[in-house]
This record gives C-alpha cells, sequence and structure tokens, in this order.
C-alpha cells in the first residue's frame, strides 16, 4: 500500500504524521511511504533520515496526494488544501479532523470526494478511551499551564505573578473545568509548581479517578494544593471571583463542546487574569472564546486575556510528533496490512474513528452539530 504524509500548513505547526521510525516499521511489511520534503523539519527530522529510513521524498503535495493509498497528517486540512482533497477521490484521509469544531465546508469537501476520513480523536480502545486524543491531551495540560504563567506577565497586561511556590506570597490560584487527560496533566503540573489549584467536574466517577491520579502523582500535596470538586455553580462562583488563571479543558468526543464558563462567570474574574481554552479545537467551553494562532495567540475581553491555540503541541513538536506517530502506527499498520475496511470491520472501536465514507457522514454527532442529518450512515451500516 502506499501511505504518504504532508508538510503540515496551520500557523506554526511543526508535527509531522510519521517519525523516520515510523517510516521504517511501515517498510518492513513492504509498503511504500511518501514524505513531502522538509515535511519533518519543524519536529527536528530532516529529508536525509527519512531516506535513510527507505521513503520515497517528493515535493509537490498534489502529485503526493494522488499517488497514495493513505494519507496521514496531523491536523485537518485547512482551505488551501481543499484542491488536494478534489484529487482524493475515495482515498483515505487519516488526522486530527474535529469536524464539528471547524469549517462546514471541510465536511462537505470530504463529503464530495468520498474519502474515507478517520479522525485520531474518535478512535477508541477495548475500554471507550480516546488513545490517539490522549497524548496530545497530556502535552496540551502542560503547555495550558506554561501559557497562562507566560501571560500572566505584567508585559502581557497580566496580574504580574508567578504560579510558582514563592515565600510569603499568596499562591497562585487556577482553576481546571473538565478533569479529563488535560484538566488532569494541567492539575499535576501546576500543583506540583505550588499553585493552588480546583479542578471541576460534572461526573462523579471521573471525580474519584481524578482524585486517584493525583493523589499517586502529588502524595500529601494533593489536599495542601489541589482540590477535585463537583462544579455546582455557587462553589464555582466562589472560585472564579479568586482565579488568576482559568483552563477550559471540557470534552465530548466527536461534538462540540458546551460552553460551561458563562458570560456572567468571567465577568467576576479579576482584571488581568488569563484563559486558556484547549477545548477551542472543538469550539471551545467558554464565553468569549475563538481559535487564535501561535503567530497571535492571545486577546483581550474586558480586561481579561485569552489563549486559545488550536494546535498548542505544535510548538513542542518533536516530542508531540514521537509520541502522535508511537500511537498512531498500530493503526495505521493494521490498515496497511489487512486493507482500510477490513481493518474497520474487524475492529469496531477503531471504526469509531470513521467520520465520513462514500460520500456520508458517519459519526453521529458531527452529523447533529453541523446539521446534516440527513447525511447521516451508522458506522455498521
Amino acid at each position: 500500500m502506499i501511505i504518504a504524509t504532508l508538510k503540515e500548513i496551520k500557523d506554526n505547526e511543526n508535527r509531522v504524521g510519521l517519525t523516520p521510525s515510523g517510516v521504517k516499521e511501515l517498510k518492513k511489511f513492504g509498503h511504500h511511504i511518501i514524505v513531502q520534503k522538509k515535511a519533518g523539519e519543524g519536529a527536528g527530522f530532516s529529508d536525509s533520515e527519512y531516506l535513510e529510513a527507505g521513503c520515497e521524498l517528493m515535493d509537490e503535495p498534489l502529485e503526493i496526494v494522488q499517488k497514495a493509498d493513505i494519507v496521514v497528517k496531523v491536523k485537518e486540512p485547512l482551505s488551501q488544501e481543499y484542491s488536494l482533497l478534489d484529487n482524493m477521490i475515495g482515498k483515505t484521509l487519516f488526522t486530527y479532523l474535529h469536524l464539528s469544531g471547524v469549517d462546514p465546508k471541510l465536511t462537505i469537501k470530504l463529503m464530495e470526494n468520498s474519502i474515507t476520513a478517520i479522525a485520531y480523536e474518535t478512535v477508541e480502545d477495548e475500554n471507550g478511551k480516546l488513545p490517539l486524543l490522549a497524548p496530545m491531551s497530556d502535552i496540551a495540560g502542560v503547555l495550558a499551564i506554561q501559557y497562562g504563567a507566560e501571560y500572566l506577565q505584567k508585559k502581557y497586561h497580566g496580574r504580574g505573578i508567578t504560579l510558582g511556590d514563592i515565600c510569603n506570597t499568596e499562591p497562585a490560584n487556577i482553576v481546571i473545568v473538565g478533569a479529563g487527560h488535560v484538566g488532569i496533566k494541567a492539575a499535576k503540573t501546576a500543583g506540583g509548581m505550588g499553585s493552588k489549584v480546583i479542578l471541576f467536574d460534572v461526573n462523579e466517577k471521573v471525580i474519584e479517578k481524578a482524585k486517584e491520579e493525583l493523589s499517586e502523582y502529588l502524595g500529601p500535596n494533593l489536599s495542601k494544593n489541589v482540590r477535585v470538586i463537583k462544579n455546582e455553580e455557587n462553589i464555582f462562583i466562589e472560585a472564579i471571583k479568586n482565579a488568576d488563571l482559568l483552563i477550559g479543558a471540557v470534552l465530548v468526543a466527536g461534538t462540540k463542546a458546551p460552553e460551561v464558563v458563562k458570560e456572567h462567570h468571567i465577568k467576576l474574574m479579576k482584571k488581568g487574569s488569563v484563559i486558556v481554552d484547549v477545548s477551542i479545537d472543538q469550539g471551545g467551553c467558554i464565553w468569549g472564546s475563538r481559535a487564535t494562532s501561535h503567530s497571535h495567540p492571545i486577546y483581550e475581553i474586558d480586561g481579561k486575556i485569552y489563549c486559545c491555540v488550536a494546535n498548542m503541541p505544535g510548538q513542542v513538536a518533536r516530542q508531540s510528533t514521537q509520541a502522535l506517530t508511537n500511537a498512531t502506527l498500530p493503526y495505521l499498520l493494521k490498515m496497511a496490512n489487512q486493507g482500510i475496511i477490513q481493518s474497520l470491520h474487524q475492529d469496531y472501536r477503531f471504526a469509531r474513528g470513521l467520520n465520513t465514507y462514500q460520500g456520508n457522514i458517519t459519526y453521529e454527532s458531527v452529523a447533529k452539530d453541523l446539521q446534516m442529518e440527513d447525511k447521516f450512515i451508522p458506522q455498521n451500516s
């Protein structure tokens, strides 16, 4: 099978869909791999490394997708790449898509070209978890704290505080909404630094799991620095009044993120406080959030600083590319070795990643969010 990966063009997206070691593994099974020239440069992988791994290097993305059976990317195709999709009729795209949170024109374009679009973020494992989203969520959780610390500085109009444990000063107060991978990793990072963290969720089971994981990591610092509690309005209001940093980390797999932090909550926050909405890939979970880029990462509303970069892990591209390839490669091998449709039929959890197929939407919440229910067919039909 011919498998190709392209150079990402999203603003400061330095990740790449395959590492040289991933190429080597695919080559063991006799597959032909095409990598666009300089695709791995931003992640620290040179063209010579890809050549040594046994791939073919090509310049033109249009020629690459015309030759490929499977195109492996990192981020959803941008409008500038729609012409590539027009040359992928009936082929397979394997990448993060977030169709509920991006321009509906992308979904239309995928359907028009009968592309088998498999979204990393909706593939499930045997426990119903999201194994291809988890590594990037962990990285985003760490980066949310780092970004928050950066923009709390006065040069960005922030409150002028650090997130560290500084003697004879009050620690920073951090509110995190959503106790999944992003929220837990952010709480671990901030709690370990000495900030006071309140991690909110609405699901009792999720809360207990988060407490258990945080306790193992932070030990006695859990009760000292981090609280994990159920999101109730009166408690949340008191927390948000004191928050220096608010992190949105709400995820409902494959669907648009609910707006759980409302305008009246934001108005209670102090001027110079920072809001990092990691849920922005799926539309954002905080009032006032809109997608930003690494080139222009922040904006202000009423003195509150928003950071809503939709591809945060792209700035730690080497580590995130390695983590991503390690997660996606087993599924890519499955498709290449067994055949794409056969591999989806044999593993219904993997098939949960299927978002469009033969001109239809195959993930129900995407169809609902985009108001395209007439284009929906079940994945098992």
